[in-house]
């Protein structure tokens, strides 16, 4: 066997071993969560749609708990239950109908990456009771598309079952029924170390992880680990793997070193009558901070730390928008609203059920004024509610390249690394790009609204530069494209990069003073329009003018020579901005 052959043997080996270790901890995390479900509070599991996904929602079926699954853009009558329209009409009096968060059961939440934050806050209260356990399934793909955060804190574990194979979950041992059952009555007289609370505190510290909910999360999960090794008393085994499961996930430094220990005491200065309590059974258990960090090291995947030092890295620069733009309400598509009281007309749609609810309490004193129409319900105009929807509009970015003779000479290429930069994040947000040159005496419109990143850099990296500087003509196309979008539902936004050396008016003529003019008018019309901007002087120094023109167009002034990659994401994430 060749070298190349043995290498990538031990590659495939290697590869193959990772994945078992990572379905080998997501295991072990579902089966603690049978153990204990109030206690652990649930799971995050970030995987795609697939036979591995489908593999652990399958060892889910040992949690003895009722399943329902859920769905992002449930009400909250759903939740909470309500007024039960049908048996309140036969019966002549309210009746009330149970939730689904009335008994404990086993949530799943489905596409939970799309949780708004009023789906995420009630759930989380509901979670605060600790009755039952909630698994949120996320499909997100992008480091922006995660469940939120006040979900995820509420949970024990976090996983990701990307990069597993099938291959590993039919190789794999199924769930043990029955070990599970004896965790789970064991689990009530297992009992912690007196010093354990206090080392996965410290432990927290040092790996950056705030708060006190995760080392109590982490002390749930030590006892359940035991309780599943079979043991009554928790060991520094179970607190490293509770601390692997629950702190590194979470984890935002590697571990700090830890402080000093103290001298030793003087021995002579010991009382010779104090009692020896060294096999005293109730004596706290002894954890040296250095063996913790070191038993989590060893259970950890080699990439996990590289990983986590790559998820804060991408912290400050991660895009914080998810492609949504403007709210807008209407009575015909989008989100559900609750419904409100009106008069009906060809623009609105009657909310049946909600009229009848509002109509349902009144049926008694109704039917007693009008004995002469019985088992009719009768509505008032009082009682009509109609409906409401509210959707999200897609958001465009416009970009305006200043091309003329003076920027190509100047920065014309940074600018275009700039625009790349700024692509990328525009692209990560699923933002639609379009792009305007103006050089000469006109605009040109290079590149209508898309989300080709492959096309618009194709189209940027192609444009030429010379000529004069028509910057009035770019904003003036800048504002019609910003129109026609608005026209279509789009939310536009407009980023102007030029050197602010403006000499060709509107109408074509070479008049350094009339440009001028003619741009402070466009950037006037933009700031009535209401269209933000962000104006990226590419300039060898920042030029006054442009910061002007900014305040005119009432948009975010950046001066390109002090930009980096950060502060362009920043302006343009706070241009964008809901």
């Amino acid at each position: 066997m060749s070298d190349t052959a043995a290498t990538t043997d031990r590659d495939r080996a290697v590869t193959r071993a990772g994945m078992a270790g990572d379905w080998a901890r997501a295991a072990l995390a579902l089966d603690l969560l049978a153990v204990d479900p109030a206690g652990l509070g649930g799971m995050h599991l970030r995987a795609r749609p697939g036979p591995v996904r489908d593999a652990a929602l399958a060892r889910l079926g040992a949690i003895p708990l009722p399943m329902q699954k859920l769905h992002p853009a449930m009400g909250d009558e759903a939740l909470f239950g309500g007024l039960d329209l049908t048996a309140t009409l036969s019966a002549g009096r309210l009746v009330q109908r149970a939730g689904l968060l009335a008994v404990p059961r086993l949530l799943v939440l489905s596409m939970a990456e799309r949780c708004g934050a009023g789906m995420a806050a009630r759930l989380a209260r509901h979670a605060d009771g600790r009755s039952g356990a909630l698994v949120l399934l996320d499909e997100g793909v992008e480091p922006d598309e995660a469940a939120p955060p006040a979900l995820t804190d509420q949970l024990a574990f976090a996983l990701s079952l990307d990069g597993i194979g099938r291959q590993v979950i039919a190789s794999a041992p199924p769930a043990d029924a029955a070990r599970l059952a004896a965790a789970r009555d064991l689990l009530a007289q297992t009992t912690m170390p007196g010093d354990a609370v206090g080392a996965l505190v410290t432990l927290a510290a040092r790996m950056g992880v705030p708060g006190l909910r995760a080392p109590m999360l982490a002390l749930a999960t030590a006892r359940a680990h035991a309780a599943l090794a079979g043991r009554d008393v928790a060991t520094d085994d179970d607190i490293a793997a509770a601390a692997a499961l629950v702190l590194v996930p979470r984890a935002t430094a590697a571990p700090q070193d830890a402080p000093e220990d103290p001298p030793p005491p003087d021995p002579e200065e010991r009382e010779d009558d104090a009692p020896d309590d060294t096999n005293d059974p109730n004596q706290p258990l002894d954890l040296p901070q250095e063996l913790l960090v070191d038993a989590i090291a060893a259970l950890l995947p080699p990439e996990l730390l590289a990983a986590m030092a790559g998820r804060m890295g991408r912290a400050g620069r991660a895009a914080s928008g998810s492609g949504a733009g403007a709210r807008r309400q209407g009575n015909r598509r989008g989100r559900p609203l609750p419904a409100r009281p009106g008069r009906p007309d060809s623009g609105h749609r009657v909310d049946l059920v909600a009229t009848l609810r509002a109509a349902a309490p009144w049926q008694r004193l109704r039917q007693a004024e009008r004995p002469d129409a019985p088992g009719i319900v009768q509505l008032r105009p009082g009682d009509i509610r109609l409906k409401r929807f509210e959707d999200r509009s897609d958001r465009l970015l416009i970009f305006a390249v200043d091309a003329s003779g003076s920027a190509a000479i100047a920065r014309l290429a940074e600018a275009k690394g700039a625009v790349e930069l700024l692509l990328a994040d525009a692209y990560a947000r699923r933002d639609h790009v379009a792009l305007i040159a103006f050089r000469g005496t006109a605009a040109e419109d290079l590149l209508p609204p898309t989300r080709s990143l492959v096309q618009t850099k194709r189209r940027l990296a192609g444009l030429p530069g010379g000529g004069g500087t028509p910057l009035a003509a770019g904003l003036r196309a800048g504002l019609e494209a910003a129109l026609a979008a608005r026209g279509r539902g789009m939310t536009p936004t407009l980023a102007l990069l030029t050197d602010g050396r403006a000499n060709i008016a509107l109408d074509g003529r070479a008049d350094r003073a009339q440009a001028g003019a003619d741009a402070t008018a466009m950037a006037q019309a933009l700031r009535a329009h209401g269209v933000p901007s962000v104006v990226l002087d590419t300039a060898a120094r920042p030029q006054s003018a442009l910061r002007a023109l900014a305040a005119a167009m009432n948009g975010t002034y950046l001066p390109l020579p002090r930009a980096d990659a950060g502060r362009l994401s920043r302006a343009l994430g706070a241009a964008l901005a809901d």
